[in-house]
């Protein structure tokens, strides 16, 4: 008995643990609670930083050299780290990204491949690599010269101190190295080279190319997560002065601003480059014809350019002999911004015409959503097949045909990459998220305005990421292919759909279809002001934006970034309904009207074939029921309708007379994102009318709902999503009635690749 009524009790108390999820709390509207971190002095629950806040901060002065026949870099740094938090710090970690490429990285080892029954020599070539790229460190030591301890682990370096680090101290030290430059063009690489076999020179696009400081926070303690490729780069933000090294015919475009402008620059560039500040058009520093004569004749002397940037999180530069060079001053509130573009004859005629005009624009329009751009330069460089940012500098590719033509997608691509990478510069450059964790904190946030910039250059830009419907595609895919947004950078599946395009749609259909414009831009104002030149988690962007609006998000949140559900909303059923009024004479005329609308068949054909029938011929068969007919209304049908008038008041009155049409329609989410409802509403007499339910509809039934709507006239269709603002990923069930359309299928025949639009016009010039 004892042992029944044990088994009795277990089952009772852990029954629901067998069954776990018959009890979990699947409501879509639950607010986030244990997903997110609980508020401290340090992060408040509105998303924003407390009083008691903190960050690390590092200096760095840098002696670097390039070694333009070897295509090597070789570096000296004195880092100066400053522990402002309240911790003790017994060691320090730091970033040996380069070490992606040493001979014994993890990167190639980790990536998947298959053997086809074709491949390209470029990717049988990677797997054969024996390209060493990895951090040579030739020493580590303290302020006074003495060697540190320290131990290399794959892209990640700790230094040991020999005495503890309290908070409020500072240490120094320093560390030589160098390494190979890869050949972006051959291995690929956001940093390396591009050899230009025409003149035999290089364009080297340089970055991670030094041991940088880790994030130390409270959120995470050391950000020592090892590069493996995806997750970029999480960065303490300091102060830097690099002298850069490079052979003197050289231009050195960089992060910072020069401080020796009279030792590398021709007083005829500084001229033109004092005549841009206020110029109302890119002035030309370096022309196409200065390049050609530096391309054509080598100098064997070096030059060092030195540059200095403050409150920066990273470091980049270019330097080649193919530089031209333009720019233009942009007024930032009190200050002026030296907008520059770097390219080599290569990106003209492309590259003079557009790039440090986008430049420019970028800084305006960023700026209006964000805040001002603070720093002093924002520099454009070209080289091929690469997007990718720094603060002050970003690399974009986008190069015409040799015969100087280029298509439309050429052009647009180019004008998105400038937009993008220069807009890196706010998002993660000054509002610093840590990429290594959360690749959408920066590119998705980016990309969304990277869309409103793109949309204020040409109204007709063909942005590829933004609106709804470009992501339905991707959204309605196999699920085991879809990772959720709050995804680690590493473990993503289709990184640039989950990490750019659905986090900037996300944020596009907040603003257009859930907040409102006003509401949203105040909000995202506010994130970006609070957390610039800080460390914002993915909690304090979601609690701002919600603090600063009044609107409650969570179920938005939860559904966007948490999970792979996608939006399939349909219109299931539409009754048609109207008030019975108790009139007698209207009850009669409507029962009669419904019974005369339709026939029996039986009842047709007996018309037709019985000639007379009995009561017809005989006509003392007929009596008081032949006559009556039961839908008459009555004497007594006038004083039940009198008495019930009686009782009403002149409201009810009124609602019962108004000939309102009552229509129950029946939704179904079928993805399982629960959205509001936007409803376009068509009359018989022509005319329209647009509503928006809510998203909380759902919150009681996320799976099926009714929801009634009345209209003075007479409904003919209804449609669901009419401006395809929700990413609905099946628009065909999204009418009343069903609005069928064909699927279209293409003919095609294979072919060559094509002129482009600009070669076709100048062919048909000539044959004028």
């Amino acid at each position: 008995m004892k042992r029944i009524f044990l088994l009795f009790l277990l089952s009772s108390l852990f029954g629901n643990l067998s069954f776990g999820q018959s009890n979990v709390n699947t409501n879509k509207f639950r607010q986030l609670g244990q997903e997110l971190p609980t508020p401290n002095v340090y992060r408040t629950a509105s998303g924003a930083p407390g009083h008691e806040y903190w960050q690390q901060k590092a200096d760095y002065k840098m002696e670097i050299e390039i070694d333009d026949d070897k295509q090597t870099l070789t570096g000296k740094e004195d880092i100066t780290y400053f522990n402002n938090s309240p911790d003790v710090l017994t060691y320090l970690w730091l970033q040996l990204d380069q070490n992606k490429r040493a001979l014994d990285s993890e990167t190639p080892l980790i990536k998947t491949s298959n053997v086809k029954d074709k491949l390209n020599f470029s990717t049988v070539k990677k797997w054969h690599s024996d390209f060493d790229g990895g951090f040579k460190i030739e020493g580590v030591k303290d302020a006074d010269g003495n060697d540190l301890s320290h131990t290399i682990n794959k892209t990640m370096m700790r230094i040991d101190l020999p005495k503890a680090l309290k908070p409020g101290e500072s240490v120094s030290f320093s560390i030589d190295w160098w390494y190979n430059i890869n050949d972006r063009m051959a291995i690929g690489g956001r940093s390396g080279y591009e050899y230009f076999e025409e003149d035999e020179n290089y364009l080297y696009t340089i970055a991670q190319f030094f041991p940088r400081m880790c994030v130390y926070n409270e959120v995470e303690g050391w950000q020592n997560k090892q590069f493996l490729g995806n997750g970029e780069f999480a960065l303490t933000f300091g102060d830097y002065e690099v002298s850069i090294t490079v052979p003197s015919d050289h231009i050195v475009a960089s992060t910072g601003v020069l401080q020796n402008p009279v030792d590398v620059l021709t007083a005829k560039q500084r001229e033109q480059l004092d005549k841009a500040k206020t110029a109302d058009k890119p002035v030309i520093i370096a022309s196409q014809k200065d390049a050609e004569k530096r391309e054509g004749k080598k100098s064997s002397k070096k030059s060092t350019w030195v540059y200095k940037a403050e409150n920066v999180r990273d470091f980049g530069f270019a330097s080649s002999r193919k530089f031209i060079w333009d720019a233009i001053g942009v007024p930032m509130g009190d200050r002026t911004v030296m907008a520059m573009s770097y390219y080599p004859k290569e990106g003209n005629p492309l590259w003079e015409q557009y790039s440090t005009k986008v430049v420019a624009h970028t800084l305006n329009v960023y700026s209006k959503f964000t805040f001002d751009y603070p720093y002093p330069v924002a520099i454009s460089v070209h080289a091929k097949s690469i997007g990718m940012e720094y603060p002050m500098i970003c690399f974009n590719f986008g190069r015409p045909e040799k015969d100087g033509t280029y298509s439309s997608r050429t052009k647009h691509r180019m004008i998105g990459v400038i937009i993008h990478e220069v807009g890196h510069n706010y998002f993660p450059m000054i509002v610093n998220s840590d990429e290594r964790q959360w690749t959408w904190m920066d590119e998705g946030l980016n990309t969304f305005v990277q869309y409103l910039t793109e949309q204020e250059w040409d109204r007709d830009f063909p942005s590829r990421r933004g609106p709804a419907y470009k992501i339905t595609n991707y959204m309605k895919g196999d699920k085991s292919r879809i990772s959720p947004i709050m995804t680690n950078s590493e473990s993503i599946h289709q990184f640039g759909n989950n990490a750019y395009g659905k986090p900037a749609t996300a944020l596009n259909i907040l603003r257009e279809s859930i907040m409102g414009r006003d509401l949203f831009d105040y909000a995202f104002k506010e994130y970006s002001n609070r957390w610039k030149f800080k460390h914002p988690s993915p909690a304090d962007f979601f609690r701002t934006m919600e603090d600063a609006s009044g609107v409650d998000l969570d179920w938005f949140w939860r559904g966007w970034f948490y999970t792979n559900d996608h939006v399939d909303i349909s219109i299931d059923d539409v009754q048609w309904f109207k008030i019975n009024s108790k009139d007698p004479k209207e009850v009669e005329e409507l029962a009669k009207a419904n019974r005369d609308s339709k026939q029996f068949i039986g009842d047709i054909r007996n018309a037709e074939e019985i000639k007379e029938t009995i009561v017809e011929k005989d006509k003392s068969t007929k009596d008081f029921y032949n006559e009556y007919d039961p839908l008459d209304a009555t004497v007594f049908d006038k004083e039940n309708y009198d008495r019930y008038m009686a009782n009403l008041d002149d409201e009810e009155k009124a609602i019962l007379n108004s000939g309102y049409n009552y229509y129950q329609i029946t939704f179904t989410n079928h993805g399982g994102l629960v959205m509001p409802l936007f409803l376009k509403f068509m009359f018989a007499d022509g005319s329209s009318e647009v509503q928006k339910i809510p998203a909380e509809v759902w919150k009681m039934n996320q799976e099926t709902i009714n929801k009634v709507f009345f209209f003075k006239k007479e409904l003919k269709s209804v449609e669901l999503d009419p401006y395809i603002e929700t990413a609905d990923t099946n628009v065909d069930n999204n009418s009343w009635p069903p609005n069928q359309k064909p699927t279209r299928f293409e003919l095609y025949k294979d072919r060559k690749k094509g002129e482009n639009e600009m070669q076709k016009a100048k062919r048909a010039e000539k044959k004028k």
